[in-house]
């Protein structure tokens, strides 16, 4: 019943414990029939939407229209709800969106008010529950592992990479079947490997077995299937460019190999050779009428697939080799193995001095890890900090829910007018909710309702007389914020209790950082 898959939802979204979450799952994916609905539902997804989308075709206010009384007791099973939300989908046409809205009412009138504001969450995509995909994935092998199959999580986590649906796998796992049977295919998107942070060359080398260093550029992220000639081009979300990629796929269409899937950066390059800051190549990647003339670069770094052999489980010594003799070096992002922190810092002084933003060290004996962020790929990059003061703070969801968690933050303004009312003399340049530990989050809620000057909606305005310490990747030009600049990738560092906010950095030191696009 679809009652269950509610109560099982509850659960979950009422403990902060990951392990509880796991439990609930599992349990309710151990009673659920047809089990691959429930891992979707569990999951927020519903296979109409397709496996690179969360919602339907309606959005909140259709979602508003559709609002009718709840049914007194629950009587839908999942396959109703399935077979209702895909009549929804189907429907298209002259007058489809009226009809859309009716089959939702119809569908809503039949749901308990607990069941239709799961319904919502589903059909709007924005199920707020703490169940994200990675905690469904670990509750799916522990239903598995209590029905009697050896499968670790790492196993399932696995086989939703290459499958691309969470229902799939889950109905695989809990049958017992062999879930290595899931694998890479040219033409079915993957989510890329990810690499984590490291403060040096040095602390990145340390442990590994042997080091690449690779130049890091500041580009949109790209995987390139070849499938039968087919080419396909996706970015990191899964989301297809292709369309827009004629430089991308012109370079594919004349490389050796077979069927390809390739992974790399595309950007711009200037003529004398140095890259156009991100923002620009993003904002003009990511339109469709781009201009004919931007000079796009691909770079390729790892090769996933050639020839009918799947590569993702060889060590990455094998696939650069396979890559070097399928890719010229025009077309690969520089880099060199090397011995000792020494000769990678020599390879980040050359990537720094050809304009691109730093290296990633990368273990040469680790498999490609799709999806997964973690030591095998280090990011090394020189780290600017900013002392900025905390204007307003929002309340966390999830595993936050509680806490004050996103913080609001400021430079000092000079001669600028003010922007903020209750924070004068401060201007706006971002947010972030990273960096924070959990002793962090109960330290700063308290610390930020002694400072509450007001509320709004989810917002904790405050005095602004915090000061934080944030790293940042970078600024770009903004139209969003008042002072004309956006911090990236923003993280806290630490509080500044010693610093008073007359002595944060101004938004004219933030601006210097700002890298204005080529003339």
């Amino acid at each position: 019943m679809f009652a269950d898959l509610v109560a099982a939802s509850a659960a979950v979204r009422a403990t902060r414990s990951r392990k509880a979450k796991v439990a609930a799952i599992a349990d309710a994916l151990a009673r659920a029939d047809p089990v691959d609905l429930a891992a979707r539902f569990l999951a927020g997804r519903v296979r109409q939407a397709g496996p690179n989308q969360r919602r339907l075709e309606v959005g909140w206010r259709g979602v508003h229209e559709a609002e009718v009384a709840p049914a007194e007791a629950p009587s839908l099973t999942l396959v109703d709800v399935d077979l209702a939300l895909q009549e929804i989908a189907n429907d298209a046409g002259s007058g489809s969106r009226g009809r859309r809205l009716e089959r939702l009412r119809a569908l809503l009138a039949r749901a308990t008010a607990d069941e239709q504001a799961l319904l919502r969450g589903l059909v709007l995509g924005e199920l707020r529950q703490g169940a994200l995909e990675g905690v469904v994935v670990q509750g799916i092998a522990a239903a598995a592992r209590a029905a009697g199959h050896d499968l670790t999580d790492a196993d399932v986590r696995r086989a939703q990479m290459f499958a691309a649906d969470l229902g799939v796998v889950a109905e695989a796992a809990l049958a017992g079947a062999d879930l290595s049977a899931f694998t890479l295919v040219p033409g079915r998107p993957v989510k890329p490997m990810l690499a984590a942070m490291a403060d040096s060359i040095a602390d990145a080398v340390a442990d590994l077995r042997g080091a690449l260093v690779e130049w890091k550029l500041d580009g949109v992220r790209v995987q390139v299937h070849r499938a039968g000639g087919q080419i396909t081009v996706v970015t990191r979300n899964l989301n297809d460019v292709t369309r827009r990629s004629g430089a991308v796929v012109a370079a594919v269409a004349d490389l050796p190999g077979g069927d390809l899937v390739l992974d790399g950066e595309v950007l711009a390059v200037g003529p004398d050779g140095r890259p156009w800051a991100f923002q620009d190549t993003m904002g003009t990647f990511a339109t469709d009428d781009a201009p004919a003339d931007v000079p796009w670069s691909p770079f390729f770094f790892d090769l996933l697939h050639a020839g009918g052999r799947g590569l993702v489980d060889e060590p990455l010594e094998v696939r650069r080799g396979v890559l070097a003799q399928l890719v010229p070096e025009s077309l690969r992002i520089p880099g060199q193995p090397v011995g000792s922190p020494a000769e990678g810092e020599a390879v980040l002084a050359a990537a720094l001095e050809h304009g691109h933003e730093g290296v990633v060290v990368k273990d040469l004996q680790a498999p490609y890890a799709a999806g997964r962020r973690g030591s095998a790929w280090r990011k090394v990059k020189p780290v600017r900090t900013f002392d900025l003061v905390v204007l307003g703070v929002e309340w966390g969801s999830g595993r936050r829910r509680g806490y004050l968690s996103n913080l609001h933050l400021g430079a000092r303004s000079q001669g600028t007018p003010d922007h903020h009312p209750d924070a004068p003399g401060f201007v706006m340049l971002g947010k972030t909710f990273k960096g924070m530990t959990d002793e962090m989050l109960a330290w700063q809620t308290e610390r930020f309702l002694e400072l509450e000057t007001g509320r709004d909606g989810r917002i904790v305005w405050v005095r602004p007389e915090q000061v934080v310490e944030v790293a940042v990747d970078g600024v770009q030009a903004s139209t969003r914020y008042p002072g004309g600049v956006a911090l990236r990738f923003a993280r806290v560092r630490r509080y500044r209790d010693d610093k008073d906010p007359s002595e944060a950095d101004t938004l004219e030191a933030v601006q210097a950082l700002l890298v204005r696009p080529p003339g």
